[in-house]
Parts: structure tokens; sequence; C-alpha cells
């Protein structure tokens, strides 16, 4: 071939290394281990989803600028999943007969956007999606709160590293016609504005508050409200107050876990009440880490039973990237443990059985495809980060005898099969 393909991944996808993978699996694991001590289980789903299931709810910006789409053969449109809840929704519905609610899952989808690739933004993404339907009690609220305080304290992140803003849907509405005078019909448009406020300039703000019909004492009005927090709720009516779930919780000892923060919108039109994102506190890395809410009306898409939801996604890169900002990111595990090294063919048949010994042993174990010298297969073995080697010599093995060494001090002794686990553990200590 006069020209090569090129090895680069598509632009906003990745490769990931054993190095980067090994990295990535301790991190993933330890938010699993969380979840299932919360009872959530696993599920998956299909990447090809029905364009209508995001038409319907999912974010303009998502359904007209990001989606991958494609027709089949049978003239069906398509989309790559951009995001796991509406498919989440779409199983309850389709099982509801047979599961027991309230019904706790969590995922590790891959999603896909068109997306100008960006620190934090990536075309293909994984992400933990968790989900919890079947029940309307601000319990739920209350749970989802200690979880991710819990997910996060598992990734060794302390409380100052991270804050939790919620929102609540309801509660905003009501802020933004009660209290600033925005017209029910610009509440969307206004509420679009509000999730801009840290982003753009005050200047941009003010003409975009322009643009939707607000007058310069309603934006001077809204900047109040940002400012004030919850202490612009107390303005509201009782009765828009006993409305919110979030505004119960505020009230308990939960209160102490969150920060109410008017600016939290999201973009999804499914979210029906408290919504919430996780914000790095890094000046370096300061923007949104993951974020979620409560979805009262998604199932309905699929089904006429009411099955209240709330959940959250929490993507790979932003995830990482807090890691990395702040020194958490776990050691790659790609070492193995032990090479088991044949100095001669005849001796292959014998070290495949040393190395099962040490398998069963639960050990990372290799050994050696073809025959070479001694040292160059010691060489290599620290090269690839083992710990101890065995070798099988002739003159051992004719009594059933396997050398064990320490790569570390260079000491070495005899022992049989029989005993090679336990020597080789008093190298390698179990992790």
């Amino acid at each position: 071939m006069s020209e090569y393909l090129s090895t680069e991944p598509y632009r906003g996808t990745r490769d990931f290394l054993p190095d980067e993978m090994s990295v990535r699996t301790q991190v993933f694991h330890r938010l699993y281990e969380v979840l299932e001590r919360y009872g959530y289980q696993r599920y998956d789903g299909p990447q090809l989803e029905p364009v209508e299931i995001y038409e319907s709810k999912s974010s303009q910006e998502i359904v007209n600028q990001q989606l991958y789409t494609l027709t089949d053969h049978g003239g069906r449109r398509l989309a790559l999943r951009p995001e796991m809840t509406p498919s989440v929704a779409r199983m309850i519905a389709g099982n509801a007969g047979s599961l027991t609610f309230p019904v706790r899952w969590y995922s590790h989808p891959n999603c896909h956007r068109y997306e100008r690739p960006q620190r934090g933004r990536v075309r293909e993404h994984w992400q933990i999606n968790v989900d919890l339907f079947g029940s309307s009690s601000t319990a739920v609220e209350v749970e989802f709160l200690e979880l991710i305080h819990d997910m996060m304290a598992s990734l060794g992140a302390s409380t100052d590293m991270w804050r939790l803003r919620v929102s609540d849907r309801v509660l905003l509405d009501a802020l933004l016609t009660h209290i600033v005078g925005v017209p029910h019909d610009k509440v969307r448009e206004t509420a679009n504005l509000l999730d801009r406020w840290e982003k753009v300039s005050a200047d941009t703000l003010a003409e975009s508050a322009t643009e939707i019909g607000l007058s310069e004492e309603q934006f001077a009005r809204l900047a109040e409200v940002v400012k004030d927090g919850r202490a612009a709720i107390e303005e509201l009516p009782v009765e828009v107050r006993n409305q919110s779930r979030l505004m119960q919780v505020l009230d308990t000892s939960a209160a102490e876990l969150i920060e109410f923060d008017p600016l939290i919108v999201r973009g999804f039109d499914y979210y029906t009440s408290t919504v919430f994102e996780v914000f790095d506190t890094d000046p370096s890395n300061r923007r949104s880490l993951f974020g979620g809410g409560r979805y009262d009306n998604l199932v309905g898409l699929f089904s006429n039973k009411e099955i209240p939801g709330f959940g959250f996604g929490m993507g790979d890169v932003t995830i990482i990237d807090f890691l990395d900002t702040h020194g958490l990111l776990p050691r790659p595990r790609t070492d193995v443990d032990v090479v088991v090294i044949p100095t001669a063919e005849q001796l292959f048949d014998p070290a495949r059985r040393a190395a099962r010994v040490l398998r069963d042993a639960g050990l990372r174990v290799t050994t050696p495809l073809d025959t070479r010298k001694l040292g160059k297969e010691i060489q290599r073995a620290d090269k690839a980060g083992a710990r101890a080697v065995v070798i099988v010599g002739p003159d051992d093995w004719v009594s059933e005898l396997v050398t064990v060494r320490d790569l570390a001090s260079g000491e070495q002794h005899q022992t049989t099969l029989h005993a090679l686990d336990s020597s080789v553990r008093a190298i390698i200590p179990s992790e």
C-alpha cells in the first residue's frame, strides 16, 4: 500500500491502553461496590434506540445537534443512545407487571453525542447511570444524597473537593413567576438563561434577558434571587413550598448534605421537581461533574402506568478529570505477580503445572512462549513488574523441585509444587 490507514481513533473517541484501562476499572468498581451496598442491581440495554424517545423528552440541543442517527433497511429512524434514562424508562414500562417496586437499578453504558471535543466533552463516553423507580417519597431524595456522598468518598474525595448543588423545578418556576414576574410562556427561556449564568458575562446575560422580553427591573430581581439562594424561597406562598419535595428535605438533617442553588436547571425536559449537580471546587477544574434529578412522567411515554423515577448519570470523562485534578487516581495494576520460567523446551509442561498452582491461588502469572537465556527472561520479568520468578530447571525438576527468586532482594530458595503458593506468598503479600 502506498498509504497506510490512520492509527488515530475517530475524533472525539478514545483508545484505552492497559495502564489507563486498569485505572478506569479500579475507579468504576469502587463505585459499583457502593451502589450494590445500597441494593442497586446492574442492567444493560441496546445502543440503538428509536429516535422518537429522545425527540419526546431530551433537550433540543441533543436532538437537533448531537444525535448520531441512521435509517435501517426497514426505513426505521434510529439513534446511537446519547443518554440512558429514556432507555431505562422504556424497560421499566415494558416489564412493570413483573417488577417489585421500588426498583433500584444501575448500568454503565457507553453513550454517543456529536459534540466539539474539548476538556470534559468527547463524542463517546461511558457513564454510570443510577435510577430508582416507583416511589414519590422524599426518602428517595435523601437516599440519593447519601449515596452520592458515599460514592465520592469511595474515590477518596473529601467534601471540600466538591459541592452538591440542588434545586427544584417547582420552586424555580414559582421563583420566576411569583418573585421575578416572568410570564408563564417565558419561564423556559428564563430558566435557560439561568443555566448560562456562570458561563457568560453579565453584559451577555443582560442582552439575553432583553431578547427574552424581561425588563431591567425583572433582570435585577432575577440577579437578587440568584444571590439570595435559599432566602428567596421564604418569599414564596406556603402552598408552593408544600408542593416541593426538596423543601421537605431542606427541613431535615439531610439539608447539611446539600447547597440550595436556583442556578441548577439542567437541560432535560423530563425533570419534574428535584434537580442537582455535583461541582469540582478546584479553580483549575471548576465545572459540573455529573447531575440528575426526579422525573415523574417519563415512563408515561411508554405506558399509562404512573411510575415516578429519580436518577443520575456520572460520566467517565469528568469524574476521571476530577480525580486527576485532586491527585486521586489509583496506580495502574497491569503488572504480573510472577513469571514461571522453564530453562529448556522439555520443561514447558512442568512450568505450566507450576503456573496453574499459582493462578489457582489468585496470582497473576505468565510463562514465556519461547526459550531464551535465563538472564534475559529474568530481565523481562523484572520489566513486566513481577515481584518473583519461579525457575524450572532440569536438575531441580528431577526431584520435582523449583526455585523461587525474590526479584527485589535477589534471594532464592527451592520448594515443591505443593508448597509453591506459600513460598511465593511470602514474597508477594495478598492485596
